[in-house]
């Protein structure tokens, strides 16, 4: 598949699934594993593609960000019922603490589908327990919400470091929980989302900095853009669905894409290997196990994919 064509439709996926209670990781892995738009270049695209998604929702929220940004010296124990940065350095502590020391093992062994399965049915069952669990709205607006409240919904942000949990969903039903009505509680998901995503994506670039070449810019531009541009308009559609139809129906749409991923993976199951199985070095032509291949051959993945590749010669690859 041509590289445009790629970044377009993980753009459009990444737009769309961000903010939504529905895990824009877990689709952006199982649309680029049905794709064939893997490796390392991928994931740098990945990062990239956030960063338009942030940009939309910063716009979408510019008026309270500048409000928060000008009263910056606004302590949060005055009493005054406001939310300010503090809040949201609050909220980002416990998942900055938690991906700073696990980042090498979340990156290297859940970003897969059998992951990001678990991770779409278990934030499921945890926005229709939320759901359920409410009995009494409390907070009606994110201005209401306490240091306390914010620290326990960085919390639950925690669980979204799992592929396929949503880092949305659990904010939200931490929020519900608390007893935050659904707009606020979608607010304060979304504004804490920037920081966050800012700090994890400037990250990972960082990490990621030899991986890209000047050929990588324009479909990464293209990615970027049709990002933003979906990402606002999902953003906007779910913020006025919000108010009639509450997490519930997301929860059973995550429920519907894992069972189809499921049924793929069973339908079209990885060939084994014995993990004695040799190969030769191309280059000293001694034989190897299959552990070593990948240090042999770096870009060569040393497992198999679980969903059906298209064929080798429309993959997309770094130009």
């Amino acid at each position: 598949m041509n590289n445009y064509v790629a970044a377009a439709i993980q753009g459009a996926v990444q737009g769309l699934t961000e903010f939504l209670p529905v895990s824009s990781t877990g689709h952006m892995i199982l649309v680029g594993d049905l794709i064939g738009f893997e490796g390392e270049v991928a994931k740098v695209f990945e990062v990239v593609v956030q960063l338009g998604t942030i940009l939309a929702v910063a716009l979408i929220y510019r008026s309270k960000i500048v409000d928060m940004l000008k009263n910056w010296k606004a302590s949060p124990f005055s009493g005054e019922k406001r939310l300010t940065i503090w809040h949201i350095f609050t909220a980002m502590i416990p998942a900055v603490i938690m991906g700073l020391l696990f980042h090498k093992t979340i990156k290297t062994k859940l970003f897969t589908p059998e992951t990001v399965i678990i991770g779409l049915i278990a934030g499921g069952i945890l926005m229709i327990f939320a759901e359920k669990t409410q009995k009494e709205v409390k907070i009606t607006d994110f201005n209401g919400l306490s240091l306390g409240d914010c620290f326990k919904i960085g919390l639950f942000q925690c669980l979204a470091l799992w592929p396929g949990f949503s880092r949305s969903g659990s904010t939200m039903a931490g929020a519900l929980i608390l007893g935050a009505a659904h707009r606020p509680a979608a607010d304060f998901s979304f504004i804490l989302a920037i920081p966050m995503m800012i700090s994890a994506s400037v990250f990972d670039l960082w990490k990621s900095r030899g991986v890209l070449s000047s050929s990588d810019v324009g479909y990464f531009s293209l990615g970027f853009f049709v990002a933003f541009v979906v990402g606002w308009l999902a953003v906007e559609f779910f913020l006025k669905f919000l108010e009639r139809v509450k997490l519930t129906p997301f929860a059973w749409y995550r429920f519907a894409v894992a069972l189809i991923a499921l049924v793929v993976i069973l339908s079209h199951p990885a060939p084994s290997h014995s993990s004695q199985e040799t190969l030769k070095n191309p280059k000293s032509q001694e034989t190897i196990t299959i552990e070593e291949k990948a240090k042999v051959i770096p870009q060569t993945n040393a497992s198999e994919s679980v969903f059906p590749k298209i064929p080798e010669q429309t993959k997309v690859t770094s130009q």
